[in-house]
Order: structure tokens, then sequence, then C-alpha cells
């Protein structure tokens, strides 16, 4: 019998130590930024009802849901007629209940419903956990991957969508990764739908409209028609789809074509005030006003940001927006919310190609102690137990191999300073501090070498 290959599925990674240390640097640097700003952490189960996740993220939203098949005899449940029909929409509901989470945003309404008389409001909450999506695995884009969520609900300020963007702003600036923020509102999007006759068909109109940057004008007109909509509001809506100049202008031609629509005209009120905000920030990174952005999920309501590499050809790094009810499909109405989300895996491609990484926290351990023997050995971890309690991350080959196999060692774990303590230094109570970058040794007392190593590890 030929023993199988051991694989993981398409879409998933395994991440390597350096790989781990790496994407560890954007989390932490992520999570410190939500801190200053007074956010805080929850989690939420990889799984959730069915009945929880499904008609929040419109149709193909729902198609990427992955499903969990009912535990045990997952088709006894099911009648016998839905087996025969062979469709498995029919027998979907019988034999699964639960599914994967797509997002966090949901779960997150899910547990501000269900955890409402513990939480103060307006809530303000981070969470960093993984999703899962059952897309065509492809370039950055993968069914299972890190979002780094956050959100506050309980207020419909313009102040927290402004925060957003300075959140925003700073983490990719900590980053060294320049971004192009994009800003719309939804209203907006739904005023147009208005003024062209079609106020029921937004979602037809967002859907199309997200895919503008990716595809160009005719693609989305032809969407449009294959969605049914009306050439007549196709063509009126067309000289939105390329509005060029400042935003002053753009403005100007909104107002005037969003006549009609109180909701259009409020949306883009919505949207003056956080640029207005946006021109008195002192904000690193550029960001624009930019109408074709629709956002494609069902909850958005308000203000919709997206956010994109200036240097690399990749989707989109962050996106988020305004939610004014979301936790209603909950039982809880009235509540409104705004969050974005961070795509680790994007922020991590990007980081590697533009060599982004500082080179520092490719070194896990900054000390290896060379182990010459037994007495050795035991005075060397005297001395290793000291620097460890200090707070510099250290370790000690684990035999006495040749000096050479643990210098390699040293090397290719990329381990900046090697400890030598052999009999003469026993003898002189000393140690033999090499730097491995220079190949300098020197000798220093062994009750000053967690000083040495403190200001020599400052300096790299």
């Amino acid at each position: 019998m030929i023993q199988q290959k051991p694989s993981i599925p398409k879409g998933t990674r395994d991440f390597t130590p350096d790989e781990m240390v790496r994407r560890n640097y954007i989390f932490d640097t992520i999570r410190s930024v939500f801190q200053v700003y007074g956010y805080l952490p929850i989690e939420t189960p990889a799984m959730e009802y069915l009945t929880t996740l499904l008609g929040k993220y419109g149709e193909e939203g729902d198609k990427l849901l992955f499903r969990i098949l009912n535990s045990g005899d997952f088709l006894g449940g099911s009648g016998k007629q839905e087996v025969k029909s062979h469709h498995f929409k029919d027998i979907l509901p019988f034999i699964s209940e639960k599914g994967m989470r797509y997002d966090l945003t949901v779960p997150f309404a899910r547990f501000v419903v269900q955890h409402q008389h513990e939480i103060v409001f307006p809530f303000k909450r981070y969470q960093i956990q993984p999703v899962w999506r059952a897309d065509r695995p492809q370039k950055s884009r993968y069914r299972e991957f890190f979002q780094c969520d956050v959100d506050v609900i309980g207020s419909n300020s313009p102040l927290y969508d402004v925060e957003m963007i300075q959140i925003i702003d700073e983490i990719f600036t900590r980053l060294n990764i320049p971004v192009l923020t994009l800003v719309n509102n939804r209203k907006i999007l739904a005023g147009m739908a208005q003024v062209t006759g079609i106020p029921d068909r937004l979602m037809d109109i967002t859907t199309a409209m997200d895919k503008l940057d990716k595809v160009g004008i005719d693609p989305v007109v032809q969407e449009l028609q294959e969605r049914g909509i009306p050439r007549d509001a196709i063509e009126k809506m067309r000289p939105l789809f390329s509005l060029r100049g400042k935003i002053k202008e753009r403005k100007a031609f909104l107002d005037t074509f969003l006549k009609g629509s109180p909701l259009g005209l409020d949306g883009l009120e919505e949207l003056c005030t956080v640029l207005r905000y946006l021109k008195e920030l002192d904000l690193k990174n550029k960001w624009d006003f930019d109408l074709k952005l629709a956002r494609g999920l069902d909850y958005y309501t308000g203000t919709i940001i997206e956010v994109k590499s200036a240097d690399v050809k990749i989707g989109s790094l962050c996106g988020g927006g305004r939610y004014d009810d979301l936790t209603g499909i909950f039982g809880m109405p009235g509540i409104t919310g705004t969050g974005v989300s961070f795509g680790a895996d994007r922020i991590y491609d990007v980081l590697m190609e533009l060599d982004g990484f500082p080179a520092t926290i490719q070194n896990t351990s900054k000390v290896l102690f060379i182990n010459f023997g037994p007495e050795e050995e035991r005075c060397a971890m005297k001395i290793l137990t000291g620097i460890r309690k200090k707070g510099i991350s250290s370790e000690m080959y684990p035999e006495a191999a040749r000096l050479k196999k643990q210098l390699d060692y040293a090397n290719r774990k990329h381990i900046p300073f090697v400890v030598m303590v052999g009999q003469d230094e026993i003898k002189r109570g000393t140690v033999t501090l090499k730097n491995m970058a220079t190949g300098e040794q020197k000798t220093f007392a062994q009750e000053e070498i967690i000083n040495v190593l403190n200001n020599e590890i400052h300096a790299c």
C-alpha cells in the first residue's frame, strides 16, 4: 500500500518559526495601536449557528460560508424526500446547523446582544482571530486567514468614523507601508438608486460597482444589465462611475444629482463632516473620497472605508464602515456601530514584497551559550539563568558538539551573540563574548555580562 504524502487543504498554510515571528510583529503592532485608542479585546467561537451567519453578507457571501455537518448520523434528521431530490439546498437545513465564521463583525453583533447587560456603551472592542471563506484560492486570497477588527458600538458620532481612519493611518505608518484610504457613504449610493428610479435594487448596484476598480466600467455596465437594471437607469448612473476632480467639485455635482433624495443628501453631508475632520488632522498617508467604493456586504449603512497599498498591486489591506442596525437582527434594534478590519495576511505579503520587516525581528534568541561539557555546562547554566531573568532571550546548545557545529547553529538561527564559558573562563571567573556579525571576541567578568549584553543588543 502506497502511503499518501501528508498535505493540507488548498487555501490554508503552515507557518514556520521565521514566518510566525514576522506575523506576530504585525499582530503586536496592530494590537498596540488598538490599545492606545482605548479598545479592549474579546474572542468569539470559530463556529456560529447558521441562523447567526446566513443573510448578513449578501447572496455571494452566503455561498462562501463553510458549513459543518451535524455530529453522528447527520442524514438521520433529513426527510426522505429531500435526500431523494439530490438538491443540496433542500438537504442542508437538515444536516448542518453550524458554520465557520465568515468575518468577525457579525459574531461581534451577536456578542453585544448576548452580553448587553455586561458591557458599557459605547463599547470599544478589538478582536484578532482567524476567519474562513469557501473561496477559490489564489494569490493573496486564502480560505483561512486572520482578521484584526476594531469596532465601537453604541454611538452614531462621526468622530468614531474619523477615529477609524486615524487608527488606519497610525498602524500603516508604524508598519512603514504607504497606503491610500478611500472613503464613501452608503447613503449616497442608496440616493443614486432612488433618483434613478430603482430604490429596491441597491444591492445589485453596489455588488456590481464594488468591481469597478478591478474590471472597469464596461464590464460593470454589462453586469448591471444582466442583473436586470433598466438601461435608462444605467445611463443616468454612468457619469458617476468616472466622477473626477477636486472633492469640492465632486460634491457640487452630487448636490445636484441627489436632489430629490433626502437620504442621499444626508449621506453626502455625513461624508463631508468626516472629510472636514480629516483635513484638520496630521495624517501621514493619503486619503480621498471615492464614489465607486461600495463595500459589497449588506450590513453597511453609512460611512464606508477601504485601504489600498500605494506600492504593491494587491487587494484591499483594510476595510469597513458604519452599520446602523446590525444588532437589530438579533433582537436589539437601534444600536449603531462602526469599525474596520485589517487583513493580516495581505499586510504580510506587502511587507514581504517591500522587504519591509525590520531585520531585528528575525532573531528570537539573542544569545547562544556554547556547550563545552558537563562542568562548563553547569557553570554556564547559572549565568544563562541570570540573563533570562533580565529578559534577554537566550539558549544553550544541548550537547558538547564541535565548536564549528554550534557556531553554525547560531548563524542559521541568526543569533547575534555567542557566550563561551570554558575551563579558562571558569578559573578566571570570566566569559568570552563573540559578536557573530563582526567576529570580534571580548572577555568580561561574569558579573558584567548582563550589562554588556544589554548594551550590545540595543546597539545592534
